[in-house]
């Protein structure tokens, strides 16, 4: 079988996808409501019961918010590191089966070796993840307020990259729903990354083996699919990658699933 992703959806109203191999069913991240989880992994057949675990990036509300009516209830092992528990156990007063490992480590879940790494974000130790599998390596860069050189090492080599493109940087300038603390926030080195920002960051890191890209994470107010699409195909364009297959995510519902 082959491997297959879902980016179940995706932005700051929550965060969540599947990954699924021969032998492992796993969650990055369970920002929606379990029931919203749930809804969503039957549009692709299948449900949370099967799930062999949750990868958590880091504790904020659109990346842990269904995890008490998900792992709490069906008893699912928590994959995160220490930080990121006991901000997850503050945040549902409950704790929950967790599997901790350190920023940086490698450890395996069934037939998938997970490769964890740290991320610049305004979170206790927020992670990024490499998913190393039979076909390939899933990368999965969100929520970072730049492009460091160890993120830029660590998903070097991915087949597949899920890429945060949050925000226009002029359409976050002049929004006007957005209070100018939170502007400086988002723009900042531990926000989030700019469409731009993510090219650039994908200009370092494209290379033979990448074959898709997923942009996720977008702004409801501050960006527009197609400007995000346009940032990345025109360093597709300009680097002759058009091997290279650029997606946008959804917030309000699943992706095509990939099949690799």
């Amino acid at each position: 079988m082959a491997v297959r992703l879902t980016i179940l959806g995706s932005g700051s109203g929550g965060n969540c996808a599947y990954l699924e191999t021969d032998e492992t069913r796993l969650l990055i991240d369970a920002g929606f409501s379990p029931r919203q989880i749930r809804l969503r992994l039957a549009q692709i057949g299948r449900s949370p019961e099967t799930l062999h675990g949750i990868l958590v990036t880091h504790e904020h509300t659109d990346h842990i918010a269904g995890l008490a009516g998900l792992a709490g209830k069906l008893g699912l092992p928590v994959y995160c590191n220490r930080a990121t528990a006991e901000e997850i156990v503050r945040y549902h007063d409950m704790s929950f089966d967790f599997r901790l490992f350190t920023t940086g480590a490698t450890f395996e879940i069934g037939d998938v070796v997970v490769e964890s790494f740290s991320v610049p974000h305004d979170a206790q130790d927020p992670v990024g993840f490499v998913l190393r599998t039979v076909s390939g390596r899933v990368a999965f860069a969100t929520d970072l307020g730049h492009f460091t050189r160890l993120v830029g090492d660590r998903v070097r080599n991915a087949r597949v990259l899920v890429l945060e493109t949050n925000h226009d940087v002029r359409m976050l300038q002049e929004c006007p729903h957005r209070p100018w603390s939170l502007k400086q926030r988002i723009l900042s080195r531990h926000g989030h990354l700019s469409n731009e920002a993510a090219a650039e960051g994908f200009e370092q890191v494209v290379g033979d083996a990448m074959q898709h890209v997923l942009l996720a994470h977008l702004s409801r107010d501050c960006n527009r699919p197609e400007l995000a699409l346009g940032a990345i195909r025109e360093r597709v364009e300009r680097l002759g990658a058009r091997h290279v297959q650029v997606m946008v995510t959804s917030q309000d519902q699943p992706s095509p699933t990939l099949s690799l």
